[in-house]
C-alpha cells in the first residue's frame, strides 16, 4: 500500500494510491529518500546532552528601509526582512499580537532538532494518536526514525508529529512548552507565548511577524531546517501494513515562486491564514511573514518582489 500525503495550504488528508495526485507533486522530479546521518536500534530517544546555544544577540534591527513605500498587502499584519542582515526592509504593525497556527510548529522543529538525534528511532506515545487534526495517523507503539517525523512535521504539518517530537524532546509535552517559553524569552521574542507544540490551540498561542521573523533567521542557522523547509516532495519507507509515504510541501509558494525556499503555513479558523516565507535571489535571501491574509501568497508574492526590486 503507497499512502500519498497531501495538504491544501495548511488543511491535510490521507490519499489512496488510485487518488489523483496533486498538481504540486507533478511539478517537480522524482523524489529520494534521505539517509539518516547515523543508525540506532535505541527504541526511544534520549535528551541530547549537546550544550545549550548561547544567546544569539539582536536577531532582527533598524526601523522599516523601505518605510513608506507602499505594498499592496491586505493581511493586518506583515514584516519583510533581509535573512542575511537582519535589517527590517518593510513593517505593517510589526509588533501586534496574533494568532499563529501551524506558524508553530518553526519553534517545535528549531528545538527538537537540537535535542532529538536526527537517525534515532522513536516509540510512539498513545496519547499522540488522539491529537486534533491534522494527523499523518501515527500508531501507538511503532517505532519511527526521527527524521520522517521532521519531514511531516514541516511539509504535511502534522499534529501528531509535533507532539511526539514533543515527548521525545523534553519526556512530555508541559515540559516541552516549558522549553519552547524559556527559549522564546532566550531569542528576545517578547510578543511570543505557546500552548501547544503543534498550534492546534488558538488561546495563549500567538507571536507577531517580528517575532516569527527573527525565529525564522535564527533558525536558518541550522542546516537541516534549512533542508526541511525547503523540500518539495519527499517519498520515505514505512513499516507494514503502510509501507511508504509520500510528503508533498503544503507550502506552494515553493512550486510557483523563483527562488522561493521556505518556510511554514499556518491556519485555523481563527489565525486565518498565515505564512512564512523565504526567496533567495542573486545572494540576497529575503524573509516575508503574513498573518490573517486573504490571500497569504499573493501577499507573500508582492513582499518579495518589492524587497528584490527595491533591493537590486
Amino acid at each position: 500500500m503507497l499512502l500519498v500525503v497531501l495538504v491544501a495550504a495548511g488543511v491535510g488528508a490521507w490519499i489512496g494510491r488510485r487518488a489523483t495526485q496533486h498538481p504540486a507533486a507533478a511539478a517537480v522530479g522524482p523524489a529520494t529518500t534521505p539517509q539518516p546521518a547515523a543508525r540506532t536500534s535505541t527504541p526511544t530517544v534520549s535528551h541530547s546532552t549537546q550544550p545549550k546555544p548561547k544567546p544569539p544577540g539582536r536577531l532582527l534591527y533598524g526601523t522599516p528601509l523601505l518605510a513608506g513605500a507602499h505594498v499592496r498587502v491586505r493581511a493586518p499584519a506583515a514584516i519583510l526582512v533581509d535573512a542575511g542582515t537582519g535589517r527590517v526592509l518593510w513593517a505593517e504593525r510589526p509588533h501586534e499580537r496574533r494568532k499563529i497556527a501551524s506558524l508553530t510548529k518553526i519553534m517545535t522543529a528549531t528545538l527538537a532538532l537540537r535535542e532529538v538525534p536526527w537517525g534515532s528511532k522513536v516509540a510512539v506515545a498513545r496519547s499522540v494518536t488522539r491529537v486534533p487534526l491534522v494527523r499523518e495517523g501515527l500508531r501507538t507503539g511503532e517505532h519511527v526514525k526521527a527524521w520522517k517525523l521532521f519531514y511531516a512535521l514541516l511539509l504535511y504539518s502534522g499534529n501528531d508529529d509535533a507532539n511526539q517530537l514533543a515527548i521525545s524532546s523534553a519526556g512530555s509535552v508541559h515540559a516541552f512548552l516549558r522549553e519552547m517559553n524559556d527559549e522564546a524569552r532566550t531569542l528576545g521574542l517578547r510578543d511570543t507565548h505557546y500552548t501547544s507544540p503543534s498550534g492546534i490551540r488558538d488561546h495563549g498561542n500567538y507571536s507577531t511577524p517580528w517575532d516569527l521573523a527573527a525565529l525564522t533567521r535564527y533558525a536558518f542557522r541550522n542546516p537541516r531546517f534549512d533542508k526541511l523547509i525547503r523540500t518539495k516532495l519527499i517519498h520515505v519507507r514505512w513499516s507494514a501494513p503502510t509501507n511508504s509515504k509520500i510528503y508533498v510541501n503544503n507550502n506552494y509558494l515553493l512550486h510557483e515562486y523563483t527562488g522561493a525556499n521556505g518556510v511554514k503555513t499556518g491556519y485555523t479558523h481563527e489565525s486565518g491564514w498565515c505564512l512564512v516565507a523565504s526567496a533567495t535571489r542573486h545572494g540576497r535571501r529575503l524573509i516575508a511573514v503574513v498573518l490573517d491574509s486573504p490571500n497569504m501568497y499573493a501577499d507573500t508574492t508582492r513582499l518579495l518582489d518589492f524587497g528584490f526590486a527595491s533591493l537590486g
